[in-house]
């Protein structure tokens, strides 16, 4: 039944006639500073690196002034040598460890290794040994030596460490980087260090006042902020509070929030990190930040851990198809170990949120660990009221034409995420069109935005394409308004929307829980209205209900294989779920009927989805004029709201003002009793 509620309330699914395209929208301000910041860092290592450069060349340069080889000194060969001292062309000589440089009376040409000639005037040689006679024939050829004892090179030992120090630095940058830019260098080393981020009592505080809907859950955890106020009262009587406390809901529903505002309530120490903060490059990071974390909450208890997304980390171990002990089994092992090291005394509460708690390991969920699930779900008429009046708060609207029981009525299904969306989206709005304040107009309008998709005025229709389109939601909306218990018509376009070129949007009177099979069977029913329509008009088909023929199989297939609404198969469920292959579980569904069965299944579902289109097709031969008249309308308005709908089928015509808008029918006024003075004189006359 859970999975019909998504094919009633999501009216961008309900009738479409084509699929053109995506919307997405995500521009945080946040990621701008952070973007700057980052844009920031890497002008200052820029800067560094300049530097260092400089500094490199510069020690390259002292490093040439400084050594005993200068520029001038040229390397000879032994002959040349014997040929200078014999012609008495060497004045002076220095030798340094049987290294002879020497200094000639005048220039000489000599040819160097490559052949080339080369003027000399200051010379050096490796002489094979100085000893007594060669001396004497320096003094015998009127040599002017002496003898230096080699002094230690010190910038030829930094230049030849100098490389590994580079590159040394370059590292250290890069882990620096890595690990967010943390200051100094014990960054380096903080690599098994917790990423946890620490809410004190001295940051905005979020109570449950912030929180709308979710009545439920909010009750199950005020017993948790009540024993991190009070924790001598359970203990006095012997009762240990939940370790764990798994918040499990829907994307947007409120759980990081939830958790929030439990810290705020209870003005302890609060934790919060993401799953994937355990992920790192380096094996065994993720075991060693989860041991710090736990660390640091015992040095601040009481305090609540916080670990957002849990399923980035809890997967189910034996993952993947070569099974093994990979980095997240460590990192899962790890936090397994902490949770069941906590001792009765610690007032150490760990929280979780998950949107996926089929693929959390079973070790987990077990008592003592995260013993108590809290199921955040999406919120009833009460809770979207709640949530709209907290949102509408940041904003300027003018609260006597703004309805908001109104748009919590006409929203079902949406969580919270969505109804701040629809807000902040009728605000931007009001602000295009230079408003100065929210009125109801602008929250309708980001309503249909939301649910059916922007308005792609760009996209201009043929004659044929458009008339196509009115009769086919024309024919949506026809057996909707003939359907007994079908979820009345808030509003039909031809304006493609979305993805869709034409949309019908249902929505219901009241909240359901439950479906019916007569219900799902109208369901079909509408579905199909559209290619009934246009086959009985046109007597062609187009690719236009390609996505209400995918959903009536999904439906119907669901009503054989798990819901047992089937005379045939009767009460039986045939067929397992597809298993993700990270999972460790099947990779192909499991197949646990035969053939025959098999061709059963196949052989119902054509004839739900078959009945589903004779039905319609009957419903719009009764009625066509009612056929021609919707589509006449849309064709001359494009849009056309529910009670318009309504009048049409009352066969009563649409009146609207100038600006487009219905004009609805008047009030009647009561009439005026005339005063009793009046009346008195009436009688006297």
């Amino acid at each position: 039944m859970g999975e019909m509620k998504e094919h009633q309330v999501n009216s961008k699914q309900s009738n479409n006639k084509n699929k053109n395209g995506f919307n997405s929208q995500k521009s945080p301000d946040k990621k701008q500073d952070k973007n700057q910041s980052d844009q920031f860092q890497w002008r200052r290592a820029g800067k560094t690196s300049f530097v260092w450069v400089l500094i490199i060349i510069s020690a390259v340069f002292l490093s040439n002034l400084f050594t005993g080889k200068g520029v001038d000194e040229v390397e000879i060969q032994y002959s040349e040598y014997r040929r200078f001292l014999t012609d008495r062309l060497i004045v002076k000589a220095k030798i340094v460890d049987e290294e002879f440089y020497g200094e000639l009376s005048e220039t000489q040409t000599v040819l160097n290794a490559g052949g080339i000639s080369q003027d000399v005037l200051k010379f050096r040689l490796k002489l094979p040994f100085v000893d007594r006679e060669v001396m004497n024939e320096w003094d015998q050829y009127k040599v002017d030596y002496t003898f230096k004892q080699k002094s230690i090179d010190w910038t030829g030992y930094f230049l030849n460490i100098l490389p590994w120090i580079a590159i040394l630095a370059f590292w250290i940058f890069l882990m620096r980087r890595m690990q967010g830019g943390g200051g100094g260098m014990k960054s380096i080393f903080n690599f098994g260090k917790s990423k946890a981020k620490i809410w004190t009592s001295d940051m905005p505080k979020v109570t449950f006042n912030d929180v709308a809907g979710c009545v439920e859950a909010k009750e199950e955890l005020k017993e948790v902020v009540d024993f991190l106020k009070r924790p001598k009262r359970y203990q006095k009587l012997g009762a240990k509070i939940p370790r764990g406390v798994l918040l499990v809901g829907a994307p947007g529903t409120g759980k990081t929030l939830l958790a929030r505002a439990i810290a705020g309530e209870a003005n302890v120490a609060f934790f919060s990190l993401s799953g994937a903060d355990f992920v790192e490059m380096f094996v065994g990071v993720g075991a060693s930040r989860v041991r710090d974390l736990f660390e640091q909450g015992k040095k601040n208890q009481p305090c609540i851990i916080f670990i957002d997304e849990l399923d980035a980390v809890g997967r189910q171990r034996g993952a993947g198809l070569g099974g093994g002990h990979d980095e997240r089994e460590q990192t899962l092992n790890a936090l397994l170990v902490e949770m069941d090291g906590f001792e009765t005394q610690e007032d150490i509460i760990l929280m979780a949120a998950t949107n996926r708690p089929d693929v959390l390991d079973s070790a987990l969920l077990r008592p003592g660990r995260f013993d108590r699930q809290v199921v955040v779900d999406a919120p009833d008429l009460k809770g979207r009221l709640g949530i709209l009046q907290v949102h509408t708060k940041k904003i300027v609207m003018n609260k006597k034409k703004v309805d908001l029981n109104a748009i919590a009525k006409g929203t079902p299904g949406m969580v919270g995420a969505d109804l701040e969306n629809i807000v902040n989206e009728a605000a931007l709005l009001a602000a295009r069109k230079k408003k100065r304040s929210v009125d109801m107009t602008d929250f309708e309008e980001a309503k249909d935005k939301v649910m059916m998709g922007v308005q792609r005025k760009s996209v201009i229709l043929s004659e044929g394409e458009k008339k196509t389109t009115a009769y086919h939601e024309a024919g949506h909306s026809l057996v909707a308004a003939q359907t007994k218990g079908a979820d009345p018509v808030h509003k039909v376009t031809i304006i493609p929307r979305g993805r869709a070129l034409g949309v019908t949007m249902q929505l219901p009177i009241d909240e359901k829980h439950g479906y019916s099979k007569t219900y799902i069977e109208g369901r079909l029913a509408i579905l199909m209205g559209g290619r009934a329509a246009e086959e009985l008009i046109f007597n062609e088909l187009t690719t236009g209900a390609g996505n209400d023929i995918e959903q009536a199989t999904q439906i119907a297939r669901k009503m054989v294989c798990e819901w047992g609404m089937s005379d045939v198969l009767g009460p039986m469920t045939f067929g397992k779920k597809n298993e993700e292959i990270f999972l460790g579980r099947e990779i192909q569904s499991h197949r646990d009927f035969s053939e025959v069965t098999a061709r059963m299944i196949d052989e119902e579902v054509v004839r739900i989805v078959r009945k589903a289109q004779s039905t319609a097709e009957q419903v719009l031969n009764d009625n066509i004029d009612l056929l021609h008249n919707l589509a006449k309308a849309l064709l001359e308005h494009e849009t056309i709201d529910g009670v318009e709908v309504d009048a049409i089928m009352e066969g009563k015509p649409i009146i609207r003002s100038k600006n487009g808008s219905a004009i609805k029918p008047p009030k009647k006024k009561p009439k005026r009793r005339p005063p009793k003075n009046k009346l008195k004189n009436t009688e006297k006359n």
